[in-house]
């Protein structure tokens, strides 16, 4: 399925009443690495409508990595679905999902466990009934601003990304972000995924890598961070 990368403009105004508002400090515009936890909402997690096997042990990974990014004032980004009680989406409108992640519900809030800083940018997709919007190159902020025009006023380069679920909205957020020319490196002991089939998260991965992401783990990030201190 070929997505769309770019937010479609009518689904702005929708977001405006649900996400609060975020402004990118200044120190943010001077950095080139960013964190973005994809989708790590109620309704992906155990007990939700669409849960994603072993979700909820990403969460306390996920959690170092916020503190690492918070400590070495690296801007974090939060992607989520936020889709309309009727879209096209879901099985009932001939789409391949049950209800999920639906505005202004429980299932659609970020896990309660998840500690988000207070600065992490909040970025909804899915807004409309004819949305998919799999990628969070296909979200917005607050302001109505998408995600990529973000990432650039920021001055990132790197992006780190982790959530759910591996085979689909982490594995459309990765290779959009290759396609628009970010080095990625790929949390592999921070996502999960679906797994329709068996392996498809593990060729999700492949695929990923393939295409020019990088792995990497919370240990290795760290000594990465360490070491661009004592250059």
């Amino acid at each position: 399925m070929v997505q769309s990368k770019v937010p479609h403009r009518r689904t702005i105004a929708a977001v405006y009443r649900y996400a609060p508002v975020i402004v990118l400090e200044e120190n943010l515009m001077k950095t080139k690495s960013a964190l973005l936890i994809v989708d790590v909402q109620v309704d992906f997690c155990e007990g939700g409508s669409l849960a994603v096997p072993e979700a909820d042990t990403i969460i306390p990974v996920l959690n170092r990595y916020i503190k690492l990014f918070t400590r070495e004032q690296f801007p974090v980004f939060a992607s989520r679905d936020w889709h309309p009680h009727q879209a096209k989406h879901f099985q009932q409108q001939g789409g391949q999902w049950p209800h999920h992640c639906v505005q202004d519900t429980e299932g659609a809030q970020f896990h309660p466990h998840l500690k988000l800083p207070t600065g992490a940018v909040i970025l909804s997709k899915g807004t409309a009934p004819d949305e998919d919007s799999y990628s969070a190159f296909q979200t917005v902020d607050s302001r109505g601003k998408e995600f990529n025009s973000l990432l650039k006023k920021a001055g990132v380069k790197t992006l780190f990304v982790g959530g759910l679920a591996t085979d689909f909205c982490v594995r459309w957020s990765v290779v959009d972000a290759l396609t628009f020319g970010y080095t990625v490196e790929l949390l592999q002991d921070a996502i999960k995924g679906v797994n329709i089939k068996s392996r498809d998260s593990e060729q999700a991965i492949q695929e990923m890598v393939r295409l020019g992401a990088r792995t990497t783990t919370l240990e290795k990030a760290t000594k990465m961070f360490a070491g661009l201190k004592k250059a």
